[in-house]
């Protein structure tokens, strides 16, 4: 059978036997979830990565004798489907492109892409499809998608509980906006601006003849410094009317001010080279303040209106030089007189710098021109640094002596409250693009419902909810505090998308991250829905499933009270949460909201107690994308390698909280490594000489070979590392442990028993070690290649399923310290010997060995109860003990140990002539040439047994 027939069939096995299906029982339990994915295209390799980790995690715990649930459902919330469907419909030749050759999507199927529902069934039923090939163990009753009726009375009782706690408002907020799908868009609906934040600017009017030209910033604290204006000559520019003003902005900005200003209506066009060289007024200052053009002015940015502050701006300080330096430009303008007169203006004192500090930004950082790289730095540290650090300096009359910070918030209320400025909100980074293909705007909705993720009171019982959980890795537990603490309220309804509709105003739909908050409730009532009419699930029902509260009515239509108690008590049984597991750009939404809900509708005792952050995923080193095209289907990684191999490389290349980077040539690695696992039983079988049952040898066997001790406790070793390791959700050390460090000691093994095998009580010892292994070695590689070792277990007449049986438990008395420096003994001994020969150049006929005497080891002994390099309590507590006659040779001796101490790590007295002697065979085919070992020196021609130490042999080779 190939790879592929071998793990479907084990596939076919366990969903007959229904192994994954997770009923309450007397064991105690374990409840994992991942992020349920969003089924817009077909998995992905990163995917792959997600959803294997929790696996691992739920095959371990289940080995351990856990009950483990580990469910699966499909987020279809939201708009992303319907953009995908409306670029099908009109047949865009890029989105065709993705989904036929990416997505491998069939042509007929693609027709049936305009239905939004039916691409998410074809991608939801196609990714169970893959998750089965992968071998994922989840319980697939509980299987649902976010549009499902009973999930949606679900989410509506949900936004009921939260409304009556006073925990939902209407009000007026910036959101990213879609004109064509006219819906508010959050990340997972974007092609690209992922992340993207919105941007609070201050608007200043400065006042041109019956005209305001409108320019944006974030220091308008810096209007005391202005010189200029910047316009964009080679842009299109509008006279605008909003309310009773006539303002001056970009054509392109137009697009955003109407989304978030009342009452905006386009006059007529600008001449803006016209503009160039005409004044304004400064409305903080009074000044005149002269238009000159720049290139660098982004239309699409804000107004498309920049002034120009070159005391403080290292863009501005920069731009302006260059233009002093084009005398073809002056000309054209006729501004040269103007422009070589403007001299930068400094009114922020900063401790360190002189009164211009752009100029020394500029400087500092190299920039030579405004398209230098490091511009965007210069601004960056200059503008914190006096954010952080800077106070008014004089020129600024009455804000003299203020903070950077409190001068801007002094300013902004002045100009907003007097009309000589306003606000206006856009993206921190552009494009922002909806999956539709749309450029996304800044829109201010006014009748937009929130979560008030800012009320204080719901901010300290969500502080109180993280502080009882894990986090793994725990550095991000800062950062879950910092979001707590940062999230203000959140737009949690849309106009258009599928999902619930808002319970109390249906012209609303329930944003995605707002309906995926406590939905792991929902998983463990999920398998008795399929019997249940949706409209007999009311809030009264999941009162008493959820919180307990008992309803007054007597029953809930086609609900059967066997069957309400069954549902209460499965919740009460699962619930809490064990481990929530998703990427860590959730950790500032999603993962912080799971944490508020939890905290507002449940009782502190079903709060979530675990959270896993994932890193991202990489393809040879490029991030992966599905809309580029960068990507790895996971379907095709199984065809090419088998699932195994897959869930191999995922689990090997990084923890996952850190970035993983798939690359072909490490897959193919991974792949041999596999071969050799799967072929080592049939190399232990050649030596045992007959077929192994692995019953015969669960337990560790009686050994008396050094170097067998040494396999038994490096075995143990890795059981108890590969478990730790586990435990805390680190699956890269727990697989080095498990596999690439287990084959190291094996193949250590071999090559040092090799000479024994034609022994027959040598050989039989050998073979029960190696068959007491084989069993470890299956159950310790069982969560990361589930087939292979279900047909290795099988082989070898292992009792029912692999995938059941009990995780090896590890042995604390059989790991020796002392067995491993043993054998660290001889194989540093065969390397000092052949090291010797290569600076002879000699070949030798006898090597002699010689131990240390006892008193040297007591000399260890006594270094180590002191715990330090002291000589002299050293030597006082060797005389007082009279170990050895010689006194001066103690205190050399002592000496050398005080620096050798640490770097041996002494592990206390060993018998090294017995372990020796029992390797001499072994060490002549090492070193090729007769070993004799002596314990005393009675044939030593050069007096090498002086030399002799703890753990390091002297030689003497003839």
């Amino acid at each position: 059978m190939t790879k592929i027939e071998i793990e479907e069939k084990w596939q076919k096995k366990w969903q007959e036997s229904k192994l994954f299906e997770s009923n309450p029982s007397e064991k105690e339990k374990i409840f994992l979830t991942v992020a349920y994915p969003y089924p817009s295209g077909a998995m992905h390799v990163g995917h792959g990565r997600t959803y294997t980790v929790p696996d691992v995690y739920a095959r371990f715990k289940r080995m351990q004798g856990y009950n483990v649930l580990f469910p699966m459902a499909w987020h279809v919330t939201g708009a992303p489907v319907i953009g995908i469907a409306k670029r099908i419909k009109r047949q865009d030749p890029w989105t065709l492109d993705i989904y036929k050759n990416v997505h491998k999507v069939p042509e007929d199927e693609l027709q049936k892409f305009i239905d939004p529902q039916y691409i998410v069934k074809y991608f939801s039923s196609e990714y169970h499809d893959v998750m089965n090939r992968m071998g994922y163990s989840i319980d697939w009753r509980r299987e649902f998608r976010t549009i499902d009726p009973h999930y949606q009375k679900f989410i509506e009782w949900q936004f009921r509980k939260l409304k009556e706690k006073d925990l939902v408002r209407i009000g007026e907020h910036p959101v990213k906006y879609c004109p064509e799908c006219q819906n508010p868009v959050g990340d997972h609906d974007l092609l690209e601006g992922e992340g993207v934040g919105i941007n609070e600017l201050t608007l200043i009017k400065f006042q041109i003849g019956d005209d305001y030209l409108v320019a944006a910033t974030f220091r308008p604290e810096t209007l005391f410094g202005a010189t200029n204006l910047w316009l964009n000559p080679e842009s299109e520019y509008v006279r605008i009317k909003v309310d009773d003003e006539t303002w001056i902005v970009s054509r392109q900005s137009y697009d955003n001010i109407i989304n978030q200003k009342k009452h905006v209506t386009i006059i007529d066009d600008v001449d803006a080279p016209g503009m160039i060289g005409k004044y304004v007024k400064n409305p903080l200052t009074g000044d005149e303040h002269i238009i000159l053009p720049a290139s660098f002015v982004d239309p699409e940015y804000a107004t498309g209106v920049v002034y120009s502050v070159p005391g403080h701006a290292p863009a501005d300080y920069i731009a302006l030089m260059d233009l002093k330096n084009d005398t073809e430009q002056l000309e054209k303008y006729g501004i040269t007189e103007e422009v070589q007169g403007m001299q930068p203006v400094g009114i922020i004192k900063l401790k360190g710098f002189g009164e211009i500090p752009a100029q020394e930004m500029i400087q500092k950082f190299g920039v030579e021109n405004q398209n230098h790289p490091n511009l965007k730095d210069a601004t960056n540290e200059i503008y914190k640094l006096e954010h952080a650090k800077g106070v008014m300096a004089e020129k600024t009359g009455e804000y003299k002596g203020l903070s950077v910070s409190q001068a801007r918030d002094k300013i902004i209320e002045i100009l907003v409250n007097d009309k000589k400025g306003d606000i206006m909100y856009e993206f921190s980074e552009r494009p922002v693009i909806c999956r539709c293909g749309t450029k996304c705007v800044v829109k201010i909705l006014d009748d937009q419902w929130f979560l008030k993720y800012s009320n204080e009171n719901w901010k300290e019982a969500t502080y109180k909810c993280l502080e009882g959980m894990n986090i793994v890795p725990e550095e991000v537990r800062s950062n879950f505090n910092y979001y707590i603490g940062w999230l203000q309220d959140w737009a949690c309804s849309r106009r258009l998308g599928l999902g619930t509709k808002l319970p109390w105003n249906k012209n609303w739909i329930i944003e995605p991250l707002s309906d995926s908050t406590i939905y792991m409730a929902y998983y463990t009532i999920a398998k008795y829905m399929k019997d249940i009419d949706p409209e007999d699930l009311n809030d009264q029902f999941f009162d008493e499933v959820f919180l307990g509260i008992k309803s007054s009515e007597n029953g809930y239509g086609n609900i059967t009270e066997n069957m309400l108690e069954d549902i209460r008590s499965e919740f009460g049984y699962w619930y809490p949460l064990n481990w929530r597991l998703s990427a860590k750009d959730l950790v500032g939404n999603h993962l912080s909201f799971h944490m508020f809900h939890h905290s507002a509708i449940f009782p502190e005792e079903k709060w979530p107690q675990g959270i896993v952050v994932f890193g991202m995923g990489l393809l040879e080193g490029h991030k992966m994308s599905s809309s580029k095209g960068n990507i790895i289907m996971l379907e095709d990684a199984i065809e090419t390698y088998g699932s195994d191999v897959v869930r191999l490389f995922l689990m090997s290349s990084a923890e996952p909280w850190q970035d993983f980077d798939w690359r072909e040539t490490e897959v193919k690695g991974i792949s041999k490594r596999l071969d050799w696992f799967v072929e080592f039983s049939d190399r232990v079988e050649e030596i045992y000489g007959s077929k192994i049952n692995l019953n015969d040898h669960e337990s560790v066997p009686e050994v008396e070979k050094p170097v067998n001790l040494w396999l038994l406790s490096q075995v143990n070793m890795r059981i108890r590392d590969a478990t730790t390791a586990l435990e805390g959700f680190q699956t890269r050390k727990a697989l080095q442990e498990s596999l690439f460090l287990f084959k190291k000691d094996i193949d250590h093994y071999f090559h040092r028993v090799q000479h024994e095998l034609g022994d027959e009580t040598a050989r039989e010892e050998i073979s029960r070690v190696l068959a007491y292994v084989i069993g470890v070695w299956i159950r310790l590689m069982v969560p990361f290649v589930p087939h292979a070792c279900e047909e290795l277990w099988k082989n070898h007449q292992g009792e029912g399923f692999a995938s059941e049986a009990e995780w090896p438990e590890f042995h604390e008395e059989v790991i020796d310290e002392k067995v491993q420096k043993a054998e660290e003994i001889v194989q540093s001994l065969a390397n000092d010997i052949n090291e010797i020969k290569k600076i002879i150049d000699v070949k030798p006929t006898k090597i002699h060995v010689y131990v240390a005497p006892d008193w040297k080891w007591r000399i260890f002994d006594i270094a180590k109860e002191v715990g330090k390099p002291d000589i002299g309590r050293i030597m006082g507590q060797a005389s007082k003990q009279n170990i050895h006659d010689d006194k001066k040779e103690i205190a050399m001796f002592a000496k050398k140990i005080a620096r050798d101490m640490t770097r041996i790590k002494y592990a206390g007295q060993i018998d090294e002539y017995s372990i020796i002697k029992d390797a001499t065979e072994y060490l002549r085919g090492e070193v090729d040439a007769e070993v004799i070992v002596y314990d005393e020196p009675t044939y030593d021609p050069e007096g090498k047994s002086k030399n002799a130490s703890p753990y390091k042999p002297a030689i003497y080779i003839e």
